[in-house]
């Protein structure tokens, strides 16, 4: 959150590395603040899942991912996004050296992405999930945090869901794009 005499009523937000930093005029209130951080966060996690890796793409981070993190030992024949994955994020069929992700992980963070592709990686290296396998894991600095956005992820498709309840009695959502005002 940065705060800033000379913003006068614009609202913007952007990421920078694995931080998102919110810009707002320094007058407004911390509930204002809030509730212009939720709204900003939902903005840049729309514009992010528009940016969707192809399978070409994620068989090239595949490779890359296996290169920086498991000394490219796990080389897919093929990686790619599915529709019939709904139980999991990921799977990996050693025997066939493929990996599927679930397109439910599209528009999610990079390192979460990133995080499930190497998980399923170091299945073509340990087909369980014993201390070998979570070894292998251990490299990728990123681990708990993107096994926290996924638990996240899960739990909030628990909650119940209360129609109308996001922008009742609220302002209109804020202008497109990354600025709002």
């Amino acid at each position: 959150m940065r705060r800033s005499a000379r913003r006068s009523r614009t609202v913007s937000a952007y990421r920078e590395g694995d931080r998102t930093i919110v810009l707002i005029p320094a007058r407004m209130s911390l509930a204002e603040e809030q509730r212009w951080v939720t709204q900003m966060l939902e903005k840049l996690a729309a514009q992010e899942s528009r940016r969707v890796l192809g399978d070409d793409a994620l068989a090239t981070r595949a490779r890359e991912l296996s290169a920086a993190y498991l000394g490219g030992r796990a080389r897919p024949a093929q990686v790619r996004w599915v529709t019939n994955q709904n139980s999991r994020w990921g799977s990996c069929t050693p025997s066939e050296r493929t990996i599927r992700l679930s397109h439910r992980l599209q528009g999610m963070p990079e390192y979460v992405v990133d995080y499930v592709l190497l998980h399923e990686l170091a299945h073509l290296l340990v087909p369980d999930h014993g201390p070998s396998f979570w070894a292998l894991l251990e490299a990728y600095p990123r681990t708990e945090r993107a096994r926290g956005y996924l638990e996240g992820v899960v739990s909030a498709a628990r909650l119940p869901h209360i129609p109308g309840a996001r922008n009742a009695g609220g302002p209109a959502e804020p202008e497109p794009a990354g600025s709002c005002g």
